[in-house]
């Protein structure tokens, strides 16, 4: 159906190019997409480092993509394009990105083009590599051959793509700018890097396509978040405010740093009782220990840690900046709130949410209604 509620999960991934031996660790929050659970959304993005915004290929951009894209310029989050449901009937790769620059007011970069449409997509093209990306068979996605070969009367359509996303990449930058006018060769690792920096910077947003019911181009889309979104490190550092003194304070994004993170989700476990959603900025938390919570003034203790996986979850003993983990054990944490070491206490940004426009009271009927 659609999504109501967000739910956390994290993720590892090895880089089809990369010769990293140990997989890329990606922590996801999936979103409502619906306006109606808007506030759903906010908190997520407050929270995020980098977005995917996936769309219909046959409807493009819709009037809630809209309004979830305007969130996230406002809480300045880079992110990537996935054109969804390429199999789908009508479905129109270039319309959509037509869409995605008139509607929301990107600048996108295409990234790969179909190979078929319809009941004939059958694989993407990748325009920086040059390379045929093929899916044979109906398990899921799970075998794909990777050629060099350019698809049967695609030739004039892919050099024309290749020759604009080399030159969208070149004029974020200068000295690839100058390479491109004097007609020197830029290798693909130079432009990698350059539209990493360009995404980073919100100048650029890559569009990937495919079919992720399939799994046809979501391997693409994966290396692409490991390529051009921001990992925490990128970021740097968060601000906030010291609740004694008023001023403005900064810590690091790495573990080294004291303990400080936002409770971004209250949400009520059967199993566990309340949990709270954490997003670690910086330093590292471990079970049964003691935290700052500076919003409100009060100490609180870390009953448990538990690494979500929708609505699985693991108790885990400690965890590190960059996570996204759900703490039990909190008393009088609220969304919004600051956690952080009493020593060094900061106040982070709280998140906004809009007014609501109807307000409900429910009452028991009976008293035997009253506990329930």
């Amino acid at each position: 159906g659609i999504t109501i509620v967000s739910a956390a999960t994290t993720t590892y991934w090895t880089h089809s190019a990369s010769s990293r031996q140990d997989p890329y660790r990606i922590n996801i929050i999936d979103t409502p997409g619906h306006v109606d659970f808007t506030a759903e959304v906010e908190r997520s993005l407050r929270v995020l480092d980098g977005g995917i915004t996936v769309l219909d290929a046959e409807e493009g951009v819709q009037s809630q993509s809209e309004t979830v894209w305007r969130q996230a310029d406002k809480y300045k989050v880079p992110r990537i394009c996935f054109v969804n449901k390429m199999d789908k009937l009508g479905a129109d790769f270039l319309a959509t990105v037509k869409s995605i620059e008139e509607k929301l007011g990107a600048n996108p970069a295409i990234m790969v083009l179909p190979i078929g449409v319809e009941t004939t997509f059958k694989g993407v093209y990748d325009l920086l590599t040059r390379k045929s990306i093929v899916w044979s068979g109906e398990e899921l996605g799970a075998k794909f051959d990777v050629t060099n070969e350019i698809p049967q009367g695609m030739g004039p359509e892919i050099e024309k793509y290749r020759a604009k996303l080399v030159e969208k990449i070149a004029e974020t930058d200068d000295v690839l700018m100058e390479k491109y006018l004097n007609n020197q060769q830029i290798t693909v690792e130079e432009l990698k890097a350059a539209l990493r920096r360009a995404v980073i910077a919100y100048k650029l947003v890559p569009i990937f396509a495919g079919s992720s019911l399939r799994n046809k181009g979501v391997q693409l889309l994966l290396d692409g978040v490991v390529d051009y979104l921001p990992s925490p490190v990128d970021l740097g550092q968060v601000k906030g405010l010291n609740p004694k003194t008023g001023v403005e304070e900064v810590r690091k994004l790495v573990p080294e740093e004291a303990i400080s993170g936002l409770a971004f989700k209250i949400q009520n476990d059967p199993h566990v009782g309340k949990l709270t959603y954490f997003r670690i900025y910086s330093g590292k938390v471990a079970a049964g220990t003691y935290i700052y919570n500076s919003t409100k003034n009060v100490q609180e203790r870390v009953g448990r840690l538990l690494l979500m996986h929708s609505n699985e979850r693991t108790d885990i003993k400690e965890a590190f900046a960059g996570e996204i983990v759900a703490i039990v054990g909190l008393k009088d944490t609220t969304t919004g709130d600051t956690l952080c070491d009493p020593e060094k206490p900061i106040v982070l940004e709280k998140i906004s949410f809009p007014e609501p426009v109807i307000s409900l009271a429910i009452e028991p009927k009976t008293k035997s209604d009253q506990e329930k």
